[in-house]
């Protein structure tokens, strides 16, 4: 039998949307109780409507479209609190995850402004404070901006993980699908403000998009870690970028595969074969364990199985990812990556 890491080793999960992390029995539970009108009353239909697996591929765009009923059904304190506890909870009993950050965006869970964004933070913190109470966990949120969204209401999300980062939001996300009126450079500002406020940050990029969009999310928003980023394995100059500037990257390889990002484990042999050469850190995460009917130790021991990562390697990749974490230890000193401005140049760039 291929030798498999210990149970017993704590893990982290790095990359993890709510919206395709909780399971479709208590989706369905809370649906119900919520009196969501579903398109079926058949339980099994609904799973297969939420969830898809590496046998029933999917396109990057059509994966997301799966979230429009995952985010409908959390869209409401109740619904954001259970999902939260219940997915935290259930990484520790299923894969012993002691530290874990979830990431969803806010804005999508309060049904276009009907209600109160601060309610829907408060409820998940709940529920982040439920699972704390029960188990061992090290957990913190991130919020996700989306490329399709105008930037003013991004600016409100980011403003509200700033006001929040006492209480457990631990970084920001860019996510969403290519669109046309999203650049890059439009947010440097931003994030430097949320940057300055010792906040983690992490950027979609390298998966669906361009190759060269990678480099400008490094130059411009200088993130700490890149979600995906498997594309940058194609480009010696931008791996060359993460590697100096000490990027870690977020590999979600069963997403990969399910989206047609990556065409299969003959190809993702050869990307983790560049990181390596290139000396390059990554993490092994699920993106949305029940979404796509995997666990982080299945990833983990699928690369084994391939003979792509060894034991030993996939003990420094869980390694890497407790201590890229944005979720401090206890007694750690607050994350500042910059000086902090001059009150001249902060007016200049807010302005």
């Amino acid at each position: 039998m291929t030798p498999r890491l210990d149970r017993a080793l704590p893990l982290a999960e790095l990359h993890c949307h709510l919206g395709g992390a909780v399971t479709p029995a208590i989706m369905w539970g809370i649906a119900h109780q919520q009196g969501i009108r579903l398109p079926t009353k058949d339980y099994w239909q609904f799973r297969d409507m939420i969830t898809v697996s590496a046998g029933r591929r999917s396109s990057f765009n059509g994966y997301l479209e799966l979230f429009h009923w995952t985010e409908l059904i959390q869209s409401s304190p109740l619904a954001v609190e259970r999902s939260v506890y219940e997915v935290l909870g259930g990484a520790y009993r299923k894969n012993h995850v002691t530290t874990m950050e979830l990431r969803f965006n806010p804005m999508k869970r309060n049904r276009g402004g009907e209600q109160d964004l601060d309610h829907i933070i408060a409820a998940a913190l709940r529920g982040m404070d439920r699972a704390v109470l029960e188990y061992p966990l090290r957990p913190g949120l991130v919020f996700c901006l989306d490329r399709a969204f105008p930037y003013e209401l991004n600016e409100i999300i980011a403003e509200k993980a700033i006001a929040w980062r006492d209480r457990g939001i631990v970084g920001i996300d860019i996510a969403g699908p290519e669109s046309d009126g999203f650049r890059v450079r439009d947010y440097r500002t931003l994030f430097r403000r949320v940057r300055r406020h010792h906040l983690g940050i992490t950027v979609h990029t390298g998966e669906s998009g361009p190759v060269a969009e990678i480099a400008e999310v490094i130059e411009q928003l200088e993130p700490d870690r890149i979600g995906h980023g498997v594309k940058a394995a194609y480009d010696p100059r931008t791996m060359a970028m993460i590697r100096e500037r000490g990027i870690v990257l977020e590999v979600c390889p069963t997403s990969n595969l399910v989206t047609r990002v990556v065409s299969g484990w003959d190809e993702f042999r050869w990307i983790f074969d560049q990181l390596r050469r290139n000396e390059v850190r990554f993490t092994i995460n699920t993106d949305g364990p029940e979404m796509l009917r995997t666990y982080i130790r299945d990833e983990l021991a699928s690369l084994g199985r391939l003979g792509i990562l060894t034991v030993d390697e996939q003990a420094e990749v869980a390694r890497t990812a407790m201590a890229a974490s944005f979720v401090p230890n206890v007694g750690d000193v607050p994350r500042a990556r910059i000086e902090p401005a001059s009150r001249e140049t902060v007016e200049r760039e807010e302005a």
